[in-house]
């Protein structure tokens, strides 16, 4: 019970990687606090959640609304009277292709879910956490835009990801004296609706990685699991790669 009495916000909770981290961290122990766009989806998994004994609360919206942020802080602080810990988990690919092609309309969307939502998101938890006297802050980057990782056609995601781990860094140097500890994951390919399910992209994503496979999500939520736990009691700043050994062949 790694997450016993702990009170996390899971966002891109309704499905993939947020899924997984949902029904892994109430296993845990943990009140789980549910966001995400699709209602129906969160409240499947916040059913599915209690049934199984935990305690789950969700709320629908999206992370480049600043108003969502602090509405589901507020949200798990109203039900389970405080906040202990978030992973910051949503996030979107956008459309591929070169930047001198790319619109404009698509750089600012990818930028606004994956860097600006992540913004959101820290700037409500921090005070939660404060109040709480310390806890923990887990961001999904990607080993596409650090480590060498940038793929081609990935010029918004693989800048909103490098952005991120910016951002984590200057937030655990911020945090760190008041017992918050922040870090970023970085997923390999993982089997998750944002890689489609075409078999032959599948196969082509595996290969890439020396593992010769992609992740299941409930390999990326045991990561988050452990940094959000008091087993990464020392970590904090990190950029802990999940990623198949991916990074290291594109070092």
């Amino acid at each position: 019970m790694e997450l016993r009495n702990k009170t996390v916000i899971i966002t891109g909770a309704s499905s993939g990687i947020g899924e997984a981290a949902a029904i892994l961290f109430a296993a845990e122990g943990a009140n789980v606090v549910l966001g995400a766009r699709r209602q129906g989806e969160l409240e499947r998994i916040a059913t599915q959640v209690t049934k199984d004994g935990g305690n789950a609360a969700f709320l629908a919206g999206d992370v480049t609304d600043e108003t969502y942020a602090i509405a589901l802080t507020a949200l798990a602080q109203e039900e389970f009277g405080g906040l202990d810990g978030a992973f910051n988990n949503a996030g979107v690919m956008g459309e591929m292709g070169p930047v001198d092609k790319m619109d404009a309309r698509n750089w600012n969307a990818v930028i606004a879910a994956n860097l600006t939502g992540a913004f959101f998101s820290a700037k409500a938890q921090v005070p939660a956490l404060k109040a709480r006297g310390g806890g923990s802050l887990v961001f999904t980057g990607s080993f596409v835009g650090v480590s060498n990782g940038g793929m081609p056609g990935m010029g918004a995601y693989a800048a909103s990801k490098a952005g991120l781990v910016g951002l984590v860094q200057s937030l655990a140097s911020d945090l760190a004296a008041e017992g918050i500890r922040v870090n970023a994951l970085l997923p390999g390919g993982t089997r998750t609706a944002m890689a489609g399910d075409d078999p032959g992209t599948h196969s082509f994503i595996a290969g890439l990685h020396p593992m010769k496979r992609m992740a299941a999500p409930a390999e990326i939520a045991q990561a988050a699991l452990f940094l959000l736990s008091d087993r990464a009691s020392f970590m904090t700043g990190a950029p802990m790669a999940v990623d198949g050994g991916i990074g290291v062949r594109l070092v």
